[in-house]
Parts: structure tokens; C-alpha cells; sequence
């Protein structure tokens, strides 16, 4: 809970493991314009806004306190580019360093006794979508979602959906397919059922840094389909654990679905997902990758 003034006071080696956009933005978390990179200027407000500038004026506080550069951490090669090419952080140092997920917990169950346990059905092709609020955040791409299902009309016949993250609505959207509203998950047994119970996990957002989903989707042997944005490429090896369709294009989402599908290499994806999740974001082998970089920055 420090202040920007706090923060460029203290004198000590820093590690700062970013999240978001926030800290080389003004107050923005993600920013769908690039007043980040070129400076948050008078003349290069967005027209949507009015008002009190608040983005510029917290990042000209920015600028004013944090003069001396610290170590940034990022977990996605997407947010690190983007701290390197920022106007405030463009000469601090970089590195990246996926975010974990304990390996042990996240395992694949059977996935017939996980749909018997969540009353889904045994036989049919599922497909999961999952999102703090559902379909609410437009940053998490449920329309686009939506648009890829209309062009599986008839090739999926048998498909069903699964959502989580919100409780059925009293008019559920018509997707063309059967939905299961699975509400709010609390606890990680839970969400290790609904990953372990379906076959593929859409993940279709606008903007993303490495959602901790993905991790653990894959750490149950999940594959993902998603768009070739953010952090995912960094989660999803294409064709290998998933699918990643091109940016924000509904049809090439949808051929991802069909081929992730696909039973001929469905069994091999969940090998390789499981894999992926073991040699890549295991807690051993990132909590290494921090003490290398801790010990770096403590010598330097």
C-alpha cells in the first residue's frame, strides 16, 4: 500500500513483479490506447474522455518520483515488451518470469468421475469458458466467443458449453448449443473437477497478461484455444498444447475449437498440456529462476 512518493524513496534493491499495465500507465490497469508508450501528453487524450486528466497526472507523478530504475519482473514476453517500450520504464531492466502454479494440487482427475461429480454429461464433447462475471467483462471476450460458435452450427452437433464464473442468468443467451452454468468456484478442488471434466478450454480475451486459468487448465491436462494475444503464446504452444487463432477473428477461433476437438489428438494434447505445465511453470523451477535473478540483483 505505498504511494508513488513512498516508493521512489526507498533506497534498497528492488524486484517489482508486475501484473498488469498499472505501473508504466497513468491509473489505467490495461490501456487500449498507447499514451503509455508516448507519453500521456494534453493533445493525446483519448476524445472518449473529459474532465480531469487523471491518467496524466498520476503518471507525471510517476515520472517525478521514480528516478532511479528498478528490476522488473514480468510473467508474459507480452508485458514485457511493452514495460520496455514505455515512455516512464523504456531504460529499467527486464525479465521474465512466468507465474507458477503448484503442479502437485493442479493434476488431472478422471474426467468421467469429474463429470459424474458435477452432473455433466458423460458422452459429449465439452467446452469450457470461464470468467470473473462471465459474460460481463468485455475484456474477456465472451461476444467473440459467441461468434465463433455460430460458425460450428451443425459441424459439433454434440457439443455442450460450460461457464463458470457466473450463475445461469434468467434468460440464457442462445449460443446454439447446450449450456451448463457451473456459478462460482471457491475452492481448488472444484476447479480442478470442471478443468479435468471437459475437454478444451476457450480462452478468448482482448487483453491478457498470464491468466493463472490457463496455468492451471493445462496443469489438469486441459487444452486451451485461445487468441495469439498477450501472455498466451507463452501458455499455449500451437498445435501442440491448444490452439491460438489469430487476433480477434471469430472463424479461425472457431477452426481452433473444431480441431482441439478433434478425438484424434485429443489424448495426445492433454499429455502435452500437462507437460507444458510441468516444465514451464512448476513452483521449483520458477521459485529457481527468482533466486538467480535476486542474487543478480543483490551483486550488481
Amino acid at each position: 500500500m505505498l504511494s508513488i512518493a513512498d516508493f521512489g524513496r526507498i533506497e534498497k534493491p528492488i524486484v517489482w513483479t508486475l501484473h498488469d499495465m498499472w505501473a508504466f500507465c497513468g491509473a489505467e490497469h490495461y490501456s487500449e490506447d498507447f499514451r503509455w508508450r508516448n507519453g500521456y501528453r494534453r493533445d493525446n487524450r483519448p476524445a472518449s474522455e473529459s474532465g480531469f486528466d487523471l491518467n496524466r497526472w498520476t503518471w507525471l507523478r510517476k515520472l517525478k518520483h521514480w528516478r532511479h530504475p528498478v528490476h522488473i519482473v514480468t510473467p508474459s514476453r507480452w508485458l514485457a515488451e511493452c514495460a520496455s517500450t514505455s515512455a516512464l520504464m523504456g531504460d529499467w531492466p527486464v525479465s521474465v518470469i512466468p507465474n507458477c502454479v503448484d503442479t502437485k494440487l493442479w493434476r488431472p482427475l478422471e474426467q468421467g468421475l469429474a463429470r459424474e461429480v458435477l452432473g455433466l454429461p458423460t458422452s459429449v464433447p465439452l467446452l469450457l469458458f470461464g470468467a470473473m462475471g462471465g459474460a460481463d467483462d468485455p475484456r474477456k471476450g465472451f461476444s467473440l466467443f459467441a461468434g465463433a460458435l455460430d460458425y460450428l452450427r451443425g459441424k459439433i452437433p454434440d457439443l455442450e458449453l460450460v461457464v463458470f464464473g457466473e450463475m445461469a442468468p434468467r434468460s440464457p443467451p442462445d449460443l446454439g448449443f447446450p449450456l451448463h452454468y457451473i456459478g462460482h468456484l471457491h475452492d481448488d478442488y472444484s476447479l480442478r473437477l470442471i478443468y479435468s471434466a471437459v475437454d478444451a478450454m476457450v480462452i478468448p480475451s482482448l487483453q491478457d497478461n498470464l491468466p493463472n486459468t490457463a496455468l492451471e487448465a493445462h496443469a489438469c491436462g486441459t487444452p486451451i484455444v485461445a487468441f495469439n494475444i498477450g501472455g498466451m503464446p507463452d501458455v499455449v504452444d500451437h498445435k501442440t498444447t491448444g490452439y491460438l487463432s489469430e487476433a480477434f477473428d471469430r472463424e479461425d477461433l472457431a477452426t481452433g475449437i473444431q480441431w482441439v476437438l478433434d478425438s484424434s489428438t485429443g489424448e495426445q494434447l492433454r499429455l502435452n498440456s500437462r507437460r507444458k505445465a510441468e516444465d514451464s511453470f512448476s513452483q521449483d523451477r520458477v521459485a529457481k529462476q527468482y533466486i538467480e535473478l535476486y542474487r543478480k540483483v543483490l551483486s550488481g
